[in-house]
């Protein structure tokens, strides 16, 4: 085999890897098993993985053992459908799953998927059983939902004591959204004949499809197989990425988790759908059924949700934060505006703590490129840093004093972008360093030995900024060009490139799918990496408390933080008092309204992610939902208040049909302003204090001459 190229792919949308397309009519037993071609596709995977990886992980037997775990647990994550005996069977191919991937070998993925399918089909038709004789919710019952680390049910006495608890949290979940009974059932049933259903209709390519990325997964997050029939769809998705709701989503627990909304799309403009949300039903046109999606695939309620331009899609949300309370919202699929994706500029100077100084705020939502017009020879193709460029030359037409990069959000993009717009910024120089699955290490350089912008900067960072916006915050960080401030990035730090597997063999059968590959690894040009940690801010905000349980960090098997030889480069000569910057931020968030909303709602969902088992007694259930609700509608009516924004009802529905959508947004454009104002109160002290006489006090008198009260 030859050497592969690297082609670095930065994608605006997420596709899942373990994305799966559902058929129309159930696959016979017999249907599952191996054939040559997946056979093919095996050998023709393993062997790419073990020449062109980043990784070099031995494929032995703890690695097998690692796969079975991985692959077991793909399928039943909650560990409620597989008994401890089944466990017990599958346990003899620990050991040979290495040696069966070397040969081309599948055959214990379709064994062990044909008892998943049977134990599937058994736990539905018990769970329908359940639903018709009901359930006593003043008794004070407890259930795991988190059983991830428990073990398998011994017996099946055991397996259905712990499906009566699960019917009865979910009919008890949808008592407490108001739900009538009839209503409760029917939903329940057409939401377990639909989980039966699904799993009917996998392919053998589509249990294949499984093996391999929980072969994939075992050796790191970002390298997975996808099926010709997803490669397909991948593509589709790809050509129609600009068409849609506007959201990133990805799958947790029986859950689609929005974890995104894109700036410039339907879900952005309507201010009605927000990162963390769960969507937990779809509807079609202003008056179509709605339908149940929870315990769907990734890519099927995708499906559901994706239209033509024009089209109106209904979702059903759970809310962040709320345990109970959900709420209706109609969207009209759209083009998503390039516009409103392109870098933006404004002026902070009329908020206390900033003692007349004006601070421009640079928005940088994504790092762009228009390579198809730069192709066809257009002088005048849009790009981050031509966009930045001009919005600092107005920025310094209106005489602001510092200026902030704002890069929350921001996932990432163009590498060439990343080096281009930290250029802006630094003398000529390096950028990142580049480390190949074969050792060699590229660097890349600022092309233009002029900075256009020369002043106070600091650029804000939160736990989704990732990757390119990675690479320009540690660059500033690192030539001590600016202050960092925000919370602890994604830390992605790995290049992915697909490759078309059909490329390997000979013949007319060459469809085999294509594998996204991890070929690459950022590195900052002091030699440190921005995978695992990404970049931490020189001025942490509260609210990055737990930003270790976020991004990479959380990733099973995700690449560990490395180290390589400093690249030459010269940092500024700048040292500002950080510690003194550091107290007087957090004496000012310590009494910030909007601070004191964004961390009491932080614990309130911490405290949910950290819930293993909840009650089942209804009165308790609604007890602590209400109580929650309560402290987050205090806090953020404070909040409100302090902005002069009107505050929600006392005792209305704020989920109701008479939303004041002008107010909505009013109060999302406040929230989203939290941190920028406090960001700019940071950069107009560090500008008082350089700007202090030389001949000033410089111990106990500089925080009382260089930084005066701030209200």
């Amino acid at each position: 085999m030859t050497k592969l190229p690297v082609r670095v792919l930065f994608l605006l949308w997420l596709l899942p890897l373990g994305g799966l397309q559902a058929k129309v009519q159930p696959v016979p037993n017999d249907a599952l098993t191996a054939n040559e071609r997946l056979d093919k596709t095996a050998a023709i995977i393993t062997q790419v993985i073990q020449r062109f990886h980043y990784k070099k992980a031995p494929l032995d037997d703890a690695f097998s053992e690692r796969i079975l775990k991985r692959y077991l647990d793909t399928l039943d994550p909650n560990h409620s459908l597989f008994l401890a005996r089944d466990i017990e069977r599958f346990r003899r191919w620990r050991h040979h799953l290495d040696d069966q991937l070397r040969m081309g070998r599948v055959d214990a993925a379709f064994e062990i998927f044909r008892t998943y399918r049977k134990r599937v089909n058994d736990r539905v038709a018990y769970a329908l059983k359940l639903l018709d004789k009901g359930f006593d919710f003043s008794k004070d019952e407890r259930f795991r939902v988190d059983r991830s680390e428990s073990p398998w049910p011994k017996d099946r006495a055991a397996m259905d004591e712990l499906w009566r608890k699960r019917v009865k949290n979910d009919y008890l979940n949808l008592r407490l959204a108001d739900k009538p009974d009839a209503k409760i059932r029917e939903t329940l049933r057409k939401r377990y004949q639909g989980l039966r259903r699904r799993i009917n209709q996998f392919t053998a390519e589509d249990v294949f499809q499984s093996f391999i990325n929980a072969y994939t997964l075992s050796l790191e997050p970002h390298t997975g197989y996808m099926s010709p029939s997803l490669s397909e769809n991948f593509d589709i998705s790809m050509r129609l990425s600009l068409e849609g709701i506007g959201a990133v989503l990805r799958a947790e627990d029986e859950y689609t988790l929005v974890q995104k909304v894109i700036k410039g799309g339907p879900a952005s403009a309507s201010g009605q759908l927000h990162g963390g949300d769960r969507i937990v039903g779809v509807a079609q046109g202003l008056d179509g059924p709605m339908e149940d999606v929870v315990g769907w695939r990734l890519q099927d309620v995708v499906d559901k949700i994706r239209g033509p331009k024009g089209s109106v899609v209904r979702l059903e949300i759970l809310p962040k934060g709320e345990t109970a309370k959900r709420r209706e919202i109609t969207l009209v699929r759209n083009r998503i505006k390039l516009e409103e994706q392109a870098a933006k500029s404004y002026v902070i100077d009329k908020i206390p703590g900033l003692g007349g100084l004006k601070i421009g705020v640079v928005e940088v939502p994504a790092f762009y490129r228009d390579f198809a017009a730069e192709a066809r020879g257009d002088k005048a193709f849009r790009s981050t840093t031509r966009d930045v460029r001009k919005l600092l030359a107005r920025l310094h037409e209106q005489g602001v004093d510092g200026i902030i990069v704002d890069l929350r959000g921001n996932g990432g993009g163009s590498l060439s972008e990343a080096t281009e717009l930290t250029g802006l910024f630094i003398p000529q120089g390096p950028v990142v360093q580049v480390k190949d699955a074969f050792g060699k290490v590229d660097v890349e350089r600022d092309p233009d030995p002029a900075e256009v912008y020369t002043g106070p900067l600091a650029v804000l960072v939160d736990r989704n900024s990732a990757s390119a916006s990675e690479i320009f915050a540690a660059a500033i960080q690192d030539y001590h060009r600016g202050i960092i401030i925000g919370e602890p990035t994604f830390g992605k730090g790995t290049v992915q490139t697909l490759v078309d597997l059909g490329r390997f063999v000979l013949g007319n059968d060459k469809d085999l799918g294509r594998l996204r590959l991890t070929m690459a690894q950022f590195f900052r040009i002091d030699g440190g990496s921005t995978q695992h940690r990404g970049v931490v801010p020189d001025i942490l905000f509260p609210t990055a408390s737990k930003s270790g349980d976020h991004g990479e960090r959380a990733l099973k098997n995700a690449l560990p933080w490395s180290h390589i030889t400093p690249a030459a480069y010269r940092p500024e000569d700048l040292h500002p008092p950080l510690a003194l910057l550091r107290k007087r931020s957090a004496e000012r968030i310590a009494r910030d309204q909007g601070f004191k909303m964004l961390m009491d709602r932080q614990r309130v969902l911490d405290e949910l992610d950290e819930t293993k088992e909840v009650s089942l007694n209804e009165a308790k259930r609604r007890a602590t939902s209400k109580h929650r609700e309560k402290l987050l509608k205090d806090q953020r009516n404070a909040f409100l208040r302090s902005q002069g924004i009107e505050p929600l009802p006392t005792d209305g529905d704020r989920d109701s049909d008479a939303i004041d959508s002008k107010r909505e947004e009013q109060e999302q454009k406040a929230i989203d302003r939290i941190e920028i104002r406090e960001a700019a109160r940071i950069l107009a002290d560090e500008i008082r204090f350089t700007r202090a006489p030389k001949d000033a006090p410089r111990a106990a008198e500089v925080e009382r001459i260089a930084f005066p009260a701030t209200p």
